[in-house]
């Protein structure tokens, strides 16, 4: 089923769900045609009652037997099929939950009867006593960021019918609908009228069971622009963050304008559209690629404080609520981070193979599967933006649920052979103002492989995870290097220095001992210490020539030492402190 996530597959919806596996959906929410009459590209929404209730019931079945056991199905239907789809989905096997209103405004104008203003969303469970409801969770309960501004100039100057719901409150009643003060903004002198829902807001709570979101209007940023019947984000967003868990598997079989999916992709679930019409399938497609996990839904999260009302409110009102708007777009900007970072982490999970988050950054095969389970979540940021939000949540402690059982080890021996190469690799980049650490390298692909590059010229014949490894370890060991190199004092009884391509190999010792590369008697190149300075000093041309490419000329000094009594690395940080190298990582002298 991995090729059919997290995108929109094109064919018929009952073949298609009856592909899958059974059991394998969480959340299943369905628009399907209301076989009104609508000219839909490739579909006749006008088929017989009984053709039309024969197929519903087809489809109906087949997202019974892909849901699990405590899966969720909604359905939105309009008034014609509404009462014949809710029996027939219980008759299927379904409980129904809730059967909400869907109210919103820019109506479809009728003839001869008012304006249609609703649908019917049925909220259906397979398992009545066990099935996902986070009612804890909603955040449709406090005002936008956004304000929905109802301004078209296209209005009709002559009005149009009122909405198919009224809200209607005698005059003479107390304590029905909204408080006395509320309705002081209602439409008509005697307060008994409102068509606005934001005029009387206290008659739309999100915890009942009648909804106002404003439908998508062709005025409205939010309108995708490809299909008629385009259902709100916020609408989606509700029935989603309530009715299922990040990372559940959410499938919409009439995908259309993909509001779903896009929905469902933005908060950090997976996901499966169908649909008949290979154009929309195109236009779906296009809309989840333009979106990330965390991004916000458009619209309003709550219409009826979002939008303005037919009398203006005190200025004192205004400026509490430009507060409150204030405060909910921190409130969204934290929810997507934090939706962002749920994304790192169960990529973390599902590539790390038992390693750490250090080695899933710096192995080139783990971190290549890291990024594509990233991009494929649709993760806002990119490559290096994911990897430096990795590295955050292992400082934070975030990761220490997902347990590390495979560790990365490479002996002294080995690193003896490339660490130098590393180090210097990453102090080139550091210098030329390409990275300002070690992470920048690590965590961007790019400067990852020129790092890589580097290193390999002056030290070939290791692996692209060894040179990072060893950058790794030499920053981790450089505190506790320097603790032991502040009770030692640098030699200086080195051999004179010899040009690098005149330096006799025969005359190297065949052991361990310090080195200093320099690019005049006062100006040094770089300090090192070696398990055998044969080994380390002996240089194909290619190595030379790199060298050389550091300066126009390199001189070699060297001192036969057993250096590794005072501990790795402790001797050359007595080097750097003392002769302060230009190619040797900062952190070895500042002690």
């Amino acid at each position: 089923m991995d090729a059919n996530l997290n995108t929109i597959q094109l064919g018929d919806c009952v073949q298609a769900m009856n592909a899958l596996p059974e059991g394998s959906v969480d959340l299943a929410f369905a628009d399907p045609p209301f076989n009104i009459g609508y000219e839909y590209d490739v579909y006749d929404d006008k088929l017989e009652k009984q053709q039309y209730l024969d197929w519903s019931e087809q489809w109906i079945t087949a997202v019974s037997r892909v849901l699990k056991p405590d899966g969720t199905f909604w359905l939105a239907i309009g008034d014609e099929y509404a009462a014949e789809l809710k029996i027939l989905s219980q008759e299927i096997g379904f409980t129904c939950r809730s059967w909400v209103i869907w109210y919103y405004t820019f109506g479809v104008n009728c003839s001869h009867k008012f304006t249609r203003s609703h649908a019917h969303l049925f909220h259906f469970v397979k398992d009545p006593e066990n099935f996902t409801f986070r009612a804890d969770d909603l955040d449709n309960r406090v005002p936008s960021a956004r304000e929905l501004v109802y301004n078209d100039k296209r209005a009709n100057a002559k009005g149009r019918l009122p909405d198919d719901t009224w809200l209607i409150r005698p005059a003479d009643a107390i304590g029905e609908m909204t408080t006395d003060d509320d309705m002081a903004t209602a439409s008509d002198d005697d307060r008994t009228f409102t068509l606005r829902p934001q005029d009387l807001p206290n008659a739309f709570t999100s915890e009942e069971d009648t909804w106002y979101f404003p439908r998508v209007a062709g005025t409205f940023k939010e309108r995708a622009g490809f299909h008629g019947c385009q259902m709100p984000e916020q609408l989606l967003g509700r029935i989603i963050r309530t009715c299922s868990e990040p990372e559940d598997l959410v499938l919409d079989p009439f995908s259309g304008s993909a509001t779903t999916l896009a929905v469902a992709k933005k908060l950090n679930r997976r996901h499966i559209g169908i649909d008949l019409s290979s154009d929309y399938v195109e236009y779906g497609r296009k809309r989840l690629a333009s979106v990330r996990v965390g991004d916000r839904l458009d619209g309003s999260p709550e219409p009826t404080k979002s939008a303005p009302r037919t009398t203006p409110k005190s200025s004192k009102k205004k400026r509490s609520f430009s507060i409150d708007k204030i405060k909910l777009d921190r409130h969204l900007v934290k929810q997507q981070s934090e939706l962002t970072k749920l994304g790192i982490i169960e990529a973390f999970k599902k590539t790390h193979d038992g390693f750490s988050a250090d080695r899933v950054v710096a192995d080139p095969e783990l971190n290549q599967n890291f990024l594509g389970i990233c991009e494929r979540l649709g993760l806002a940021g990119d490559p290096y933006t994911w990897n430096r939000l990795l590295f955050a949540l292992r400082k934070q402690g975030k990761l220490k649920s997902i347990p590390t059982t495979r560790h990365t080890s490479f002996t002294w021996n080995e690193f003896d052979q490339y660490m130098f190469a590393s180090e210097i690799a990453w102090q080139r980049l550091v210098a030329a103002k390409d990275a300002s650490s070690l992470d920048d390298i690590l965590c961007d692909p790019v400067l990852a492989s020129r790092f890589d590059e580097s290193a390999s010229r002056l030290a070939p014949g290791h692996s692209q995870l060894m040179y990072r490894w060893a950058a790794l370890k030499l920053r981790k060991e450089a505190t506790d290097a320097r603790g032991r190199a502040s009770s030692l004092s640098a030699p200086s009884r080195f051999k004179a220095m010899a040009p690098l391509e005149a330096l006799d190999i025969g005359e190297l010792p065949d052991g361990p001992g310090l080195y200093l590369l320099s690019e005049s008697p006062t100006r040094k190149l770089y300090a090192g210490e070696t398990k055998n300075l044969r080994n380390q000093l002996t240089l194909d041309q290619q190595q030379c020539k790199e060298w050389l490419n550091l300066s126009e000329k390199v001189f070699v000094q060297y001192l036969p030492m057993d250096h590794t009594g005072a501990g790795m690395l402790a001797w050359q940080c007595c080097l750097v402190k003392k002769h302060k190298p230009r190619l040797n990582y900062s952190k070895l002298r500042s002690a």
